[in-house]
């Protein structure tokens, strides 16, 4: 099979002095790079971008745009200087960071070709902890970021054939130490190392425990630590279990420092999510907490954007659509990478009566993120608009594929229910209410039919037969009524 071809945006960043280091303490410079590598991986996934491949003290990454990889290596700069303020000389990691914008070649997950060479050569031309772009790049970033760039001139870079224009690129002092000062003012801490979930590849349950327990290797953890536990379990899927972890974690780091916002962030989250994901019935007060919480915290950060986007999600679920989109809008203006408001402006969307135009924005999301963690929720929107919208057979497709990704989200299961009770499929109706019945057990037709959000004519019309298609497929119907899989026995 011949490889594809592509434009790609490419970082390749590695260690200075890294064969110092090595021989100078193997063990503990090996621990302490991959500890910056996985300090490295949020930032990464924040902008887009995709590791395709690691090697000792290096790594390539892939991103979807060329300010998005520029953004992200001044990111990763400047949390590696963090790291490096309070350690000893002999444990300070300093990366270079080549970026380039070329023509590269596609073989399975691994990326070759010219493309792929400039940058990890171009890392050699840049200072210790400074960035180095070519000319592709600096032509489609000079700006459209706060930076200075210098013109390093052409410069003949190793096994490749002709010289490269190169640019050193710096964040702006006044702009980065501003922000800087008005973050940790706020009481936002300082950055944390994090062990993101490890995966159970072997596949046997048994060992479930294992990878838990290394992602969770600290006795004594800090409020961020917390913070990071409690968003490893967010990102496991919403369902009720899993957000009461979430929580417990996220209080806990409010209790050990009550000033780290984004701990405050995440318990507003929780709020939201189960109000939004129908798994409580006390969703006004769900709601008005999670408001409150992100109202102080915007108080102090007006411009932190993941708390714009939350704060969209709740108007949006609170009979405010238009105001909804426009923090969801607010968001994107201060992160244009924050794929999960373009989704939930898709989901806002269905309030307005508008579904058919759910699925171009969650595609916006997916663009920006394709490996995202809730991949499978934004999925999930574009399946229940086509469900509300009646195209079954198109909604049956889309939400399988949603609860194949991650079966924790509960509302698919039902809306999938639903369609398939429209197409007459009725034992597979009654199977799929079942399964998020077991994720969520109190899940009621009536607690459904009160999570109408909008008031437009057509969405409040396929509202009602949303329920009446779950009615068919045998869900609850709560205080309004007996279940109803006797009706289907019938």
């Amino acid at each position: 099979m011949t490889a594809a071809r592509r434009l790609a945006a490419i970082l390749a960043a590695d260690v200075v002095g890294y064969s110092r280091m090595m021989g100078e303490d193997e063990a503990g410079t090996a621990t302490l790079v991959c500890e910056r590598r996985e300090a490295a991986k949020p930032i990464v996934a924040a902008h887009g971008g995709r590791v395709f491949k690691t090697m000792g003290d290096g790594m390539l990454i892939e991103f979807p745009s060329v300010v998005a990889v520029v953004e992200c290596a001044l990111a990763i700069q400047n949390m590696m200087a963090a790291c490096n303020e309070d350690a000893p000389p002999a444990k300070r990691l300093i990366y270079r960071i080549g970026v380039h914008l070329g023509d590269i070649l596609v073989e399975g997950e691994d990326l070759l070709g010219d493309g792929v060479n400039i940058a990890a050569r171009l890392e050699g031309v840049a200072d210790p902890g400074g960035v180095a772009i070519t000319a592709s790049a600096y032509d489609h970033v000079r700006g459209r970021i706060e930076a200075d760039f210098v013109d390093l001139g052409e410069k003949s870079l190793k096994n490749i054939a002709r010289p490269v224009r190169v640019y050193a690129l710096n964040r702006r002092p006044a702009a980065s130490a501003g922000r800087a000062d008005a973050v940790h003012a706020a009481g936002l801490p300082r950055l944390s190392i994090v062990v993101l979930p490890f995966a159970n590849i072997g596949g046997w349950p048994e060992q479930d425990y294992f990878v838990d327990g290394v992602t969770e290797r600290n006795p004594a953890p800090d409020s961020m630590d917390l913070y990071f536990q409690g968003r490893a379990w967010t990102m496991k899927g919403p369902s009720p279990a899993n957000e009461r972890m979430a929580r417990s974690f996220f209080e806990r780091a409010l209790a050990l420092d009550p000033t780290n916002l984004f701990a405050r962030v995440g318990v507003a989250a929780v709020d939201l999510t189960l109000a939004a994901a129908l798994m409580t019935d006390d969703r006004a007060e769900r709601f008005a907490a999670a408001e409150a919480n992100l109202n102080q915290v915007l108080s102090l950060v007006p411009d932190l954007a993941f708390a714009h986007q939350q704060l969209g999600v709740v108007k949006i679920h609170t009979h405010r659509v238009a105001h909804g989109i426009a923090e969801c809008e607010r968001a994107l203006e201060l992160d244009r990478n924050l794929a999960s408001a373009h989704a939930f402006i898709g989901l806002a969307k269905i309030f307005a009566g508008r579904g058919e135009e759910t699925e171009g924005h969650v595609d916006q999301a997916l663009r920006l993120s394709p490996r995202d963690v809730y991949v499978p929720v934004w999925m999930a929107f574009v399946g229940i608009a086509k469900f509300y919208l009646g195209d079954d057979e198109d909604a049956v497709t889309r939400l399988r594929r949603a609860i194949e990704r991650n079966r924790n989200f509960t509302i698919p299961h039902f809306c999938l229910a639903g369609a398939l009770a429209r197409l007459g499929h009725l034992e597979e109706a009654r199977a799929a209410a079942e399964a998020g019945l077991s994720l969520d057990a109190s899940f009621t037709i009536a607690r459904f039919r009160a999570s109408a959000s909008g008031d437009h004519p057509v969405f409040l019309d396929q509202h009602q037969r949303a329920c009446e298609a779950m009615v068919l497929a045998g869900v609850p119907q709560g205080s309004d009524g007996p279940r109803m899989t006797n009706a289907i026995e019938r």
